[in-house]
């Protein structure tokens, strides 16, 4: 029996590259996201989180805080893992470490993981995008990257240009919750073509939200009908 050329191919490629832990690197016997060390300390997002943000925590009125106080403008967003441990590991990699072929195992990674929330999620995708001084450091966009291969994963849209960092910012990290708004208000511009449309934005981490918002309000101020978000990753930014 004669096998088929692109299976020909697919063996070829794993054997020149055989599938390994998107955390660690380890090489592994078998296709999978994750070795089992790595596996065994992934940190799923709990059921009790808000029901608008997922920030994980008990909430009485099923809100957190920082949802019921002020309203944000998009109309849910979830994550399905915390950011900890392989999960945090994994997006240091795809992010800081030059691994943009991490784009098409993660968004595989996502599309199982967030099969719900996808469910009923826009079919029309928007990168969080970076600003252009770090894409042509970075030689690459990673958040793009991830929303095209998410896009082939799930038969949906993610095309390039809805959404620009039209002012640079530092990086959140290390910045209070007052800090990160502020270095991240007014940064966005979306497209006029978002006009009328149901928006599911992505990133790889949501912590207190406040690069979403922004990129969701440019999104809204441009016509956007409604705009839902998907992220790899929930950090842990209000106690329980």
């Amino acid at each position: 029996m004669r096998s088929h050329p692109s299976s020909l191919l697919h063996g070829l490629l794993e054997l020149l590259y055989p599938p390994a832990c998107l955390a660690c690197a380890r090489v592994l016997p078998a296709h999978a996201f994750f070795c089992e060390t790595c596996d065994t300390a992934l940190e799923r997002v709990p059921p009790a989180c808000c029901r608008t943000c997922a920030e994980p925590g008990t909430f009485p009125s099923g809100e957190c805080p920082r949802c019921r106080n002020h309203p944000p403008p998009f109309t849910r967003a979830w994550a399905p893992f915390a950011h900890e441990g392989p999960v945090s590991r994994t997006i240091h990699r795809f992010k800081y470490e030059d691994h943009p072929e991490l784009a098409q195992p993660l968004a595989e990674l996502l599309a199982h993981e967030a099969s719900s929330f996808l469910r009923r999620a826009p079919a029309l995708l928007v990168a969080l995008p970076l600003h252009a001084r770090r894409f042509h450091e970075r030689k690459y966009d990673q958040t793009q990257l991830l929303a095209g291969a998410l896009a082939k994963a799930t038969g949906r849209r993610a095309p390039a240009g809805l959404l620009t960092r039209t002012r640079e910012t530092k990086r959140q990290v290390g910045l209070s919750e007052t800090a990160r708004a502020h270095n991240v208000a007014e940064a966005f511009t979306a497209s006029p073509s978002v006009t009328g449309q149901a928006l599911l934005l992505i990133d790889d981490v949501f912590t207190t939200g406040a690069t979403t918002r922004a990129a969701a309000i440019a999104l809204r101020s441009a016509g956007a009908a409604h705009v839902e978000v998907l992220t790899i990753a929930r950090a842990y930014s209000l106690a329980s």
